[in-house]
């Protein structure tokens, strides 16, 4: 918890002077902006979170519904349609990501407090993705700063309740690793962020929810690569599944 808040804090401060400096664009935000980033924010805390409490497959199959609470909301909150095309991408896109995290051992119904704090983030993140296609004009550079607000506003609580002594911890460790936190904070998450925050609300949330799964290919070839992870047929039969949809 702590790791998440330190990393939505520090792009954060990064980020306030540009904020400040164009806050005359934006405005004075309203309710419904604040709603947005706060379920942006406790979707992605309760997703890293989550690994803590359960094991990583589950934590995945789990939020990666999203796909499914996307069009049933776009269809009841945006009255858009369901086609029979998207229904079709994300069947394909579930049948990659559980042949990947072999299905076959059980289906990974919810079990455990992570568990349920996976399912949870996912069904959040498909409300703030409904939330932001029915925002569409909001600019997309205040919407990234305030789901890096919100995700560091919630993450330093659950932080401090999660420990027994509600005490800060030593950020001498942190200091050290300052060097290759703060390049891994520019050049990937800030804009990874401000590419999810221009990019969902030009799409339909199940549709997002969808293309969000790349993450389950990425990390299936990055573990690969990295790690001693070998890819045979069935994660390639699921990240053709994943392509597909």
């Amino acid at each position: 918890a702590w790791a998440t808040a330190i990393f939505h804090g520090i792009p954060l401060l990064l980020l306030l002077p540009v904020v400040l400096f164009k806050s005359s664009r934006f405005g004075w935000p309203g309710i419904s902006f604040h709603l947005t980033g706060f379920s942006m924010g406790l979707s992605l805390v309760l997703y890293s979170t989550a690994f803590l409490y359960t094991d990583v497959v589950r934590v995945v199959a789990l939020y990666y519904l999203t796909p499914i609470w996307g069009a049933i909301l776009g269809r009841i909150w945006l009255k858009e349609n369901i086609s029979r095309e998207r229904i079709v991408g994300i069947f394909l896109g579930l049948a990659g990501m559980l042949i990947i995290l072999n299905v076959d051992q059980g289906l990974p119904l919810p079990q455990n407090v992570g568990d349920w704090m996976a399912i949870a983030g996912g069904v959040i993140w498909a409300v703030a993705a409904t939330m932001m296609r029915q925002n569409s004009q909001a600019d997309p550079l205040a919407t990234l700063a305030s789901w890096f607000f919100w995700c560091t506003a919630l993450a330093v609580p659950l932080a401090l309740l999660m420990q027994s002594d509600y005490a800060l911890p030593n950020f001498g460790a942190f200091r050290n690793e300052l060097p290759w936190l703060l390049p891994v904070i520019l050049l990937i998450v800030v804009p990874g962020y401000f590419a999810i925050t221009w990019g969902t609300p030009q799409l339909n949330p199940g549709t997002s929810g969808l293309l969000l799964m790349t993450e389950i290919s990425v990390g299936t070839l990055t573990a690969a690569w990295l790690t001693s992870e070998i890819i045979g047929p069935r994660e390639i039969t699921g990240i053709i599944l994943i392509r597909l949809a």
